[in-house]
């Protein structure tokens, strides 16, 4: 099933071209390196926004007396709520170099906690070969139909790595809806159309770039 399919499940929300987005999630971003100095993979962390956290620990029957702990029993239930994943869903999370899409692997090493009122949970990816960042490496998180909203409000940062840095590249803004808008104006208005898939045009993104070891 894919990432969210259960909480947007639960929420019985109708998705209409003019009503986006429903969730909001705060991601954090960490590349791994390994010891010869390539990317490995990316620890990925999404903090739901808090009407979506109730909805879920709500629709899941946890936390009946709603003093907003979960016991070591209901965090148990609600781990991995979100990372049984349909075969071929790319998990919100794209990665890319030089222009050319990097091919991640399915979620594994995942967790989940719930504090002040928030489902954190996290998950890691790998990547199908290391890679040795030769040019700058892009990760970016979000959902072609902008249903939901990922932003990298809690950082970028990098494990075991060497004479690389990150830094959180910003879309320009005002084209991705100008460029919505059109797409929207341009939807038959006599049938029930797909949502424009432009999520990736509001993206923000991690940008790696690491300096010549050799």
């Amino acid at each position: 099933m894919k990432a969210l399919a259960l909480a947007i499940a639960a929420l019985s929300w109708a998705q209409t071209a003019h009503a986006h987005p429903h969730v909001f999630i705060d991601t954090g971003l960490e590349l791994i390196f390994d010891a010869e100095h390539r990317a490995t993979g990316v620890r990925i962390t999404w903090s739901y926004d808090d009407l979506t956290s109730l909805q879920i620990i709500t629709d899941k029957g946890l936390d009946p007396d709603f003093d907003g702990i979960l016991t070591p029993e209901e965090t148990t239930q609600l781990n991995g709520f979100d990372m049984h994943w349909d075969a071929g869903y790319p998990g919100d999370t794209y990665a890319s170099s030089a222009g050319h899409p990097l091919l991640l692997s399915g979620p594994s090493d995942w967790s989940v906690a719930y504090n002040d009122a928030k489902i954190v949970s996290t998950h890691y990816r790998s990547f199908a070969t290391p890679i040795e960042i030769t040019q700058p490496l892009l990760v970016q998180v979000y959902d072609p139909t902008l249903y939901v909203s990922y932003a990298l409000k809690l950082g970028t940062t990098l494990d075991n790595a060497t004479g690389c840095t990150a830094r959180t590249v910003l879309p320009d803004l005002d084209a991705a809806r100008a460029k919505l808008d059109a797409a929207i104006a341009a939807l038959p208005q006599d049938a029930e159309a797909a949502y424009p898939e432009l999520g990736a045009d509001f993206a923000e993104a991690m940008e790696v770039s690491c300096a010549s070891t050799s």
